[in-house]
């Protein structure tokens, strides 16, 4: 109720409308929260594509959910499902089906939970590798707004393998994205995971291949700079804690000589 809503909710609330959806498994209608165009306040964007909203995060009502049959996908996916994975849905999704209710203004747990219902359905009715690459990637934003870096690690690293799979097997572009935007992005996601080799070298195709906009290369010019920074300071930070230790020990030596 609007009642038992926080002044802050009551706020975000006001930046709401409801849609009415179509569900195209069991047809029935429904409605969703969507936020209003006018409503989005870009504050940052992450070197993965993870924007940073004031006033309300529009992650949190990226699923649409029809909670007559369970049905859920990524709103830009959820009316383009083909006939065999509707059936999918309804022999796999529908029989163990539970409603499930939600407050009025979503928060990160209820995006998280929402997020994994859609990569149940996308999993087990067949969906696109890239589906399940993109909804584990935004799996790990909510993540990262939480600072749980080992469950973001896992949606991470899950994403990485996805992205891989339709790099090598789907047409672009995918998710708006063209074929270098997911080479710059699958490095970017190795650089993340640690993977700093296999990262420079999907940089590398980026920055070397012709044709590809000046803003994609500049990208992936500063997270290969990135990378060799921080190698830098580490083989410094190692470099002087090797020359302590040998300090240390020279001292040791020679104290022992005065005994």
């Amino acid at each position: 109720m609007i009642n038992d809503l926080s002044k802050d909710e009551k706020e975000q609330l006001k930046l709401l409308y409801n849609k009415e959806i179509h569900c195209p498994v069991c047809d029935s209608k429904f409605h969703v929260k969507a936020v209003k165009s006018s409503s989005y306040r870009l504050n940052s964007k992450d070197s993965d594509f993870f924007l940073r909203y004031a006033l309300i995060n529009p992650y949190f009502y990226d699923v649409w959910l029809c909670n007559e049959c369970g049905y859920s996908a990524l709103k830009v996916d959820f009316p383009n499902i083909r006939r065999h994975q509707k059936q999918l849905v309804l022999d796999k999704i529908s029989p163990k089906w539970k409603r499930r209710y939600y407050d009025e203004v979503f928060n990160v747990d209820i995006a998280i939970e929402r997020y994994k219902l859609a990569l149940l359905n996308y999993t087990l009715a067949e969906g696109k590798a890239s589906q399940k690459a993109m909804t584990c990637l935004k799996l790990a934003w909510m993540y990262r707004l939480k600072n749980n870096n080992k469950s973001e690690e896992t949606y991470l690293t899950n994403a990485l393998k996805g992205f891989i799979e339709a790099y090598e097997s789907e047409e672009f572009p995918i998710f708006g994205m063209d074929k270098y935007t997911i080479m710059y992005l699958i490095g970017e996601l190795n650089r993340r995971l640690g993977d700093k080799d296999k990262a420079l070298l999907w940089f590398s195709y980026v920055i070397t291949t012709p044709n590809v906009s000046y803003k994609l290369k500049s990208m992936a010019r500063d997270q290969r700079d990135l990378i060799k920074e921080e190698e830098i300071f580490k083989n410094k930070n190692l470099a002087d804690s090797t020359s302590e230790k040998s300090h240390s020990n020279d001292k040791g030596w020679i104290s022992k000589l005065f005994r």
